[in-house]
């Protein structure tokens, strides 16, 4: 994945956490929904693991109706979620091994 792909899920992900709490005051959920690639036609030409988009869906609206502020929805994304806290050596190291699989 590219540098900018990676820049751009950042900022969604702290500008969605942003509107979650300048909503909250008025109780409207704002569930993030994140994942790493999904089986679409925009994602034809990808090589890595793809979810299926009904997983995906599924996974979003079970995530909405338990008003969930975040669904992780793939095992991609839970990694990624689990990785912030951890030394980007081990990060470097997990994703290298992850390529060569």
């Amino acid at each position: 994945m590219r540098a900018d792909t990676h820049a751009a899920k950042a900022a969604e992900w702290a500008l969605t956490n942003s509107v979650r709490l300048e909503l909250a005051e008025q109780r409207t959920l704002v569930t993030g929904l994140h994942l790493g690639a999904a089986d679409t036609d925009m994602m034809a030409g990808y090589d890595g693991y793809k979810s299926a988009p009904e997983v995906i869906v599924a996974a979003a609206l079970d995530g909405i109706e338990a008003h969930r502020p975040e669904v992780l929805a793939d095992d991609w994304s839970r990694r990624v979620k689990a990785w912030l806290s951890e030394d980007p050596d081990l990060i470097y190291r997990e994703v290298a091994a992850a390529l060569t699989v």
